[in-house]
């Protein structure tokens, strides 16, 4: 007997969704000429709200398939044999249609033996999903029998490792940046509880990142129940805007330090790692951001004409739309830049850049549904190409 849909995780779909292209919409504000570059000092505060505001998108979707898929409901055979039917092959199509599009193609694909090219940077999140899906079959007989408070001390443990990022970059204050062989830069750690230059594998090396998400998911399903509209927005809203005013003033504050006081603020791509520090999808403000997301989407359970039309339709095409949005993006993205001007100076002033975001992120959004929605309906070819 076929499972009974969750109507609400549709609606987290198609909320991702758009979350991850208000992302993207955002990003050349603050990363251009070198590496890293910031107009004004306006730009940096639109920056900073809005591309906060939507940086849970990613482990939304991860608490979303740990609520479907784990523990795991059939054997470790058909579980891997069913996600790379689903996942593998629109990957492997889009990895080659980026490769092909943007930048040097030879080259482009003979880095995809090794991994995704960095113009198309948003595909660092299937090898992540594909990881996780590699330890649930180890931790599922854990996780079909475990009790409440016993995950309650691991998710706390987890959480406290959150907050480790924030740390580091208190310590190692304006951390020096190490350039390995892809040329993307990481801000140096600080090393912490058994870590050393010899050794990464610290006393929460193995129950940090993105594995706390798969509690989450899973303490949800097993624990949480029906929560009223009134207890709902008493622990949704101070959660969110607790972890929205972590990730925006950390930002704010990285940004205004090194700025100096004068704009526009430019260099290479590891001052743009270093000032999104407190964003990362292990820190503890897009933690709180995102439980604040999912006590609400929990609330969404409509499922009338609206629902049918639009939002199921939409979510069963969102891992296409995940993969394939970017060229949509970046055109959009570009053409406004061109048309309206930028920063202070733009044709509606220091709300150029805010509206060029929203416009961008909106019509990208509507563009890549439709489109997307229309291929997977395509007989047999439709699922190959969009999941």
């Amino acid at each position: 007997m076929e499972n009974k849909r969750e109507i609400w995780l549709d609606w987290l779909r198609v909320v991702a969704c758009f979350l991850v292209m208000l992302t993207h919409s955002t990003e050349p504000f603050y990363l251009g000429g070198e590496g890293a570059l910031i107009l004004t000092h306006s730009d940096a505060v639109w920056v900073a709200v809005l591309d906060v505001l939507s940086r849970a998108a990613v482990v939304l979707f991860v608490i979303a398939s740990s609520y479907l898929q784990f523990p795991l409901h059939y054997t470790t055979k058909d579980f891997f044999r069913k996600r790379a039917l689903r996942i593998l092959p629109p990957f492997l199509i889009w990895s080659l249609v980026y490769a092909v599009v943007w930048g040097e193609p030879i080259q482009n694909l003979k880095d995809l033996l090794w991994n995704f090219n960095y113009a198309a940077g948003h595909l660092w999140f299937v090898y992540m999903l594909i990881g996780l899906y590699l330890v649930m079959p180890l931790l599922s007989p854990w996780a079909e029998k475990v009790g409440k408070r016993e995950l309650q001390v691991y998710i706390g443990i987890w959480l406290f490792t959150t907050i480790i990022p924030l740390l580091r970059n208190w310590l190692g204050g304006a951390a020096p940046v190490i350039y390995g062989p892809s040329g993307i830069p990481n801000p140096a750690k600080y090393p912490l509880w058994g870590e050393a230059s010899w050794n990464a594998y610290g006393i929460f090396y193995y129950v940090s990142g993105m594995l706390g998400y798969l509690l989450l998911g899973l303490y949800f399903r097993k624990f949480v129940g029906d929560i009223s509209w009134k207890k709902t927005f008493a622990l949704a809203l101070p959660l969110f805007f607790c972890g929205f005013a972590i990730g925006v003033f950390g930002f704010l504050r990285r940004v205004g330090a090194d700025a100096g006081g004068g704009f526009p603020i430019e260099g290479p791509a590891g001052l743009a790692a270093i000032w999104e520090t407190t964003w990362f999808n292990d820190t503890i403000g897009v933690t709180m951001m995102a439980v604040g997301w999912l006590l609400f989407l929990r609330k969404c359970q409509s499922e009338g004409g609206f629902y049918h039309k639009i939002i199921l339709p939409v979510s069963k095409a969102s891992y296409g739309m995940y993969l394939s949005h970017l060229l949509v993006v970046v055109f959009v993205s570009t053409w406004l830049r061109d048309a309206m001007g930028l920063g202070d100076n733009g044709i509606l002033g220091l709300w150029t850049t805010p509206v060029q975001i929203l416009l961008t992120a909106f019509s990208s959004y509507v563009l890549v549904a439709i489109a997307c929605v229309i291929i997977q309906k395509i007989p047999k070819l439709g699922k190959i190409i969009m999941g």
